[in-house]
């Protein structure tokens, strides 16, 4: 997981749900702002992977056009194996799992 920008902050829109579920947070201004609230992402979505965290700057955002959300496979040599579409509606696994199959030797 890469964390990039903040998708809803609450200086900019926020969602309903957003507000229920108490996970409404400021746009970091600072990359250590963003190390912090990528932590507290992780903990709130109960995620078990490691989670590489964006510069302030966006650039992995932009190189991969990440925002909101896209699941991507890249294979050993470096290349996108696998782009889904925006998130979470896009999100097709069984063609994650498709792309990770081919990817792996048998």
């Amino acid at each position: 997981m890469v964390y990039i920008q903040e998708a809803h902050p609450s200086d900019l829109w926020q969602m309903d749900s957003n507000v229920k579920e108490n996970v409404v947070f400021t746009n970091p201004k600072g990359y250590l702002e963003r190390v912090n609230l990528a932590g507290t992402c992780a903990v709130k979505l109960g995620l078990q992977l490691p989670a590489l965290v964006d510069s302030i700057s966006n650039t992995t955002e932009m190189a991969y056009t990440g925002w909101p959300d896209r699941l991507y496979v890249i294979d050993r040599d470096g290349r996108v194996a696998f782009k889904s579409d925006a998130g979470p509606f896009g999100f097709k696994p069984q063609k994650v799992r498709e792309t990770l199959q081919h990817l792996l030797p048998h």
